[in-house]
């Protein structure tokens, strides 16, 4: 017997379960109710279109109500927007904003796709200020791009160091203009932890983006044209973008009585429904659960999105499928720079209390010897038992492929030293014969299986504090050229004519550039009886998250 399906919003969720309805059934009559213009279009693209790197506003769109109703024989009603939903009665009430007319809607099925809205807080003067804007939608990137067109534009700023912050620093840059990144927390990306999100302060500082962190934004001054941050630093600013975030569109669910979850998600179970088991909900609004440590959660991102429209389509047709969670495995664009992600990182376990252990290698992209190879900073983190809880990448090149190895590998339950056996494909321009992913699985192998002992960057300025012994064994001019206070060199080429001016009566902590000579110094320190600790990512990871941000007069 045909159904009645209504779906509340379109884009990444409503869209794609829309059509999956549809293919799975012909007979169903399918609903979807879109607020705004746009039922399908690639928001994920919009700072692009700003910054001119995608030329035509065309290109953003992915379906049109007319192309998309027709293809699929769907009932789309754009620019109507649901204003309430009642459970009991199994129906929606709906105003057209093209006539004003108020209506109802029964459904036998009800899907809630309301994703989420830009977070805008109270600052004082944002009222009166006409140069400020949030980016969510295709009229927010309209208004945007001809605020830039029609406007005198020098000097930009973007509150928030998230995926939609450095993409419009990116691209706003990108147009030739000053550019200043204000963001409250001590690092942009919260997603990296501080020493992987310092690589990214350091290429933004490159690019000539002024940024102020551990700053938030305290009022606007002059209609906008001044920002004063909470430490009284004032910032001229012709155009100011609010990127601080983004949060669940959960209030037509609330006054329904549908239950919300942590951040006033809508709470659902594994087949994506809510406390009324023909409501479902989906996306952005929805809480999720964390496949890592197993926490309730809301990861906004369009992947899992799209994957949960598909599902929910297959539950409402009894396909047996259950949603597992989300392990937040993302990628952002930082100029020439990649940083890519997935799974917990280190601050989320530490705060949880999950024992874990760390590796940090620094190889190059892809074969050193082949043009253009380019630094690669990987970072991994694993349970006692070697489950894979996280990774990070940072780099011009590859980052993102190595994450999405390893994101595949925690989905299918591989241990960390089991990254050395994943076979994965090699010619120069691409890879190394050993390849980074590989290479953290050898780490790890010697970690888990050889006890070798290592401790992280963030302990070692209260080892030199308290005297330990630190051991570089790199050549002398990189020793010249930058190194940990206090450390005694020894190349390690001539380590072994050295063991006798060593300390056997304490810890030797070895380090050296990125860190396989400081674990070969170890492994002869350890077979000559010394007892030894090497410190992970050497002199790079260290270096890299003492970096001071430099920032200049516009």
């Amino acid at each position: 017997m045909a159904k009645k399906i209504v779906i509340i919003g379109g884009v990444a969720g409503g869209a794609t379960a829309a059509t999956r309805l549809r293919r799975l059934n012909e007979d169903d009559k399918i609903i979807m109710i879109e607020k705004g213009e746009y039922i399908s279009f690639a928001n994920c693209g919009m700072p692009y279109y700003i910054g001119d790197k995608i030329t035509s506003r065309n290109n953003l769109m992915v379906q049109t109500v007319a192309g998309m109703s027709a293809r699929y024989n769907l009932d789309i009603r754009n620019l109507s927007e649901v204003t309430k939903i009642d459970p009991q009665n199994n129906q929606v009430t709906v105003i057209n904003h093209k006539t004003n007319e108020t209506y109802t809607e029964n459904f036998d099925d009800l899907v809630i796709s309301t994703g989420a809205k830009p977070i805008v807080p109270n600052i004082p003067g944002l009222a009166s200020a006409t140069n400020v804007f949030t980016l969510r939608n295709i009229p927010d990137t309209d208004q945007i791009k001809n605020y830039l067109a029609d406007e005198n534009v020098k000097t930009a700023t973007v509150v928030g160091g998230g995926f939609i912050g450095l993409e419009m620093m990116d691209n706003l840059r990108h147009l030739g203009l000053n550019v200043q990144l204000v963001e409250a927390s001590d690092q942009v990306m919260p997603s990296l932890d501080f020493e992987m999100a310092q690589l990214l302060h350091a290429e933004i500082n490159r690019k000539g983006v002024n940024l102020y962190l551990n700053n938030g934004l305290k009022e606007f001054q002059q209609t906008g044209q001044k920002l004063v941050l909470q430490d009284g630093t004032v910032l001229d600013s012709d155009l100011t973008i609010l990127a601080i975030g983004v949060q669940p569109a959960s209030e037509l669910a609330q006054q329904a009585g549908i239950e919300l979850g942590v951040k006033n998600t809508i709470k659902v179970n594994d087949k994506f429904q809510t406390n009324f088991s023909n409501i479902f909900a989906i996306g952005d609004v929805i809480q999720v659960e964390n496949l890592i440590d197993h926490s309730e959660t809301n990861i906004p991102l369009a992947g899992p999105a799209n994957r949960q429209g598909r599902l929910v389509a297959d539950v409402i047709n009894g396909i047996p499928t259950k949603y597992p969670g989300i392990q937040g495995t993302s990628v952002v664009k930082v100029f020439d720079t990649t940083a890519a992600s997935t799974g917990d990182n280190e601050k989320t376990l530490t705060r949880l209390g999950i024992d874990h252990n760390v590796i940090h290698i620094h190889p190059e992209s892809n074969a050193s010897y082949y043009p253009d190879s380019k630094p690669l900073d990987l970072k991994l983190i694993y349970g006692n038992d070697g489950r894979i809880l996280g990774a990070q990448a940072v780099g011009e090149k590859y980052a993102e492929k190595r994450i999405d190895v390893i994101s595949t590998a925690i989905k299918f339950g591989a241990k960390a030293d089991q990254l050395a056996e994943i076979e994965l494909s090699y010619a120069p321009p691409y890879s190394s014969a050993k390849d980074p992913v590989n290479f953290l699985g050898y780490v790890a192998d010697d970690m888990i299986n050889d006890g070798v002992k290592t401790i992280q960057w963030s302990e070692v300025d209260q080892l030199v504090d308290e005297g330990k012994y630190l051991l570089d064994v790199r050549e002398d001019m990189e020793y010249s050229d930058g190194h940990i206070k206090g450390s005694h060199l020894v190349n390690l080429n001539t380590l072994r004519d050295h063991l006798d001016e060593l300390p056997k009566d304490q810890t030797i902590y070895v380090y050296c550039r990125a860190g396989l000579r400081g674990y070969i110094g170890a492994k002869i320190l350890l077979n000559n009886g010394f007892d030894v600790v090497n410190i992970d990512g050497g002199y790079l990871t260290y270096e890299a998250a003492h970096y001071q941000i430099k920032n200049h007069k516009f």
